[in-house]
């Protein structure tokens, strides 16, 4: 059995407004991650996608508090502990975070070299000025970059290539768990192609142990993860293989994110795209029942009382609905 380098059990954080209300963006959230394997997440602006790749770092800042839950990362539980240990013994050698815009990251006064020696020097690892260079110089060849990038600074690269630069920068040492959050939305095709290859050639050379990458695309997600998680309100609705996600979706939700947007891999002559009606509920007074209720065109009654389990159906594959998958498969085929 492969080994598990993520292990998030019963996760919850919370934004605190102004007015001191609590906004659960994470709820109760379970996943895991073998050692070599990517997963994808999905779902719409607002999710929670991008609370949960921060919350996953165990390194909160206001408004985001943690509130419950573990993270445990290749044995080591890092839930709670000081943000300064964090800071210091976790990001970047634990897991590492590519934020959205990640190619505005760098300091334009700085040469990207330096930048890495900051990095480096942050961490309090003992090695000097040339043991930096050569390790900067040898993962840059490694990833296909140019060397000489280290002495440019970053307004003198290209996009594509800025973004590729800060990948290099972000697992510099080597980190089991690299979350990456939309880090190709800004590219060109050509320069997302190049970013995307460059991090699945990172997990299968072994620099990351595992890949988290989040995008509302789930067509991008079949050709880049194993597996895929879709969210909604904060909570999981549902995960599967990659092929099972974007071919056979199960869970209402998953099924219209599907419909909404075209699948190269299916083709697209005569394909009538559907959006899925109404708007997420506010997660400040968050439903009672199920949160997708008031947009389920199956929904019963009983959905809008009842909160359903995310139930285990068995080789990898969960889903968060009353119906069962019998259930939801016959509605499906009646449809189409």
């Amino acid at each position: 059995m492969a080994k598990k380098i993520l292990e998030v059990h019963e996760l919850t954080t919370k934004y605190i407004t102004r007015q001191g209300e609590d906004v659960y963006s994470v709820d109760h959230v379970s996943l895991d991650i073998e050692e070599g394997k990517s997963l994808g997440i999905a779902g719409e602006s607002g999710c929670g996608k991008s609370t949960l790749a921060l919350s996953l770092m165990g390194y909160y800042f206001p408004p985001l508090h943690y509130t419950s839950g573990e993270i445990i990362i290749d044995g080591k539980n890092i839930s709670g502990m000081d943000p300064d240990v964090v800071r210091k013994t976790v990001l970047g050698t634990e897991v590492a975070y590519i934020p959205q815009a990640a190619m505005n990251a760098m300091n334009p006064t700085r040469k990207v070299g330096k930048f890495i020696e900051d990095v480096i020097r942050a961490h309090e690892l003992p090695m000097d000025k040339k043991q930096i260079r050569e390790m900067a110089e040898q993962r840059f060849a490694l990833l296909g970059l140019p060397v000489d990038a280290l002495d440019k600074h970053s307004v003198e690269l290209s996009g594509g290539m800025r973004q590729r630069v800060v990948i290099a920068i972000s697992t510099i040492l080597s980190p089991k768990v690299l979350i990456a959050d939309e880090p190709s939305s800004a590219l060109d095709v050509t320069s997302q192609k190049m970013v995307i290859k460059m991090m699945k050639d990172m997990l299968a050379q072994g620099m990351v142990k595992s890949m988290i990458f989040i995008t509302h695309e789930l067509p991008l997600l079949y050709n880049v993860t194993d597996d895929i998680m879709v969210m909604y309100a904060g909570q999981i609705v549902e995960r599967g293989s990659a092929h099972e996600m974007v071919f056979d979706p199960i869970h209402p939700y998953s099924r219209g994110l599907m419909r909404s947007i075209l699948v190269p891999e299916e083709g697209t002559r005569d394909v009538k795209l559907t959006a899925i009606p109404g708007t997420p509920p506010n997660l400040k007074h968050p439903p009672a029942g199920c949160r997708f209720a008031d947009r389920c065109r199956y929904a019963s009654p009983a959905c809008k009382v009842v909160s359903p389990p995310l139930l285990d159906i068995g080789g990898g594959r969960s889903y968060r609905c009353s119906m069962s998958v019998e259930q939801l498969k016959e509605v499906y085929g009646n449809e189409d």
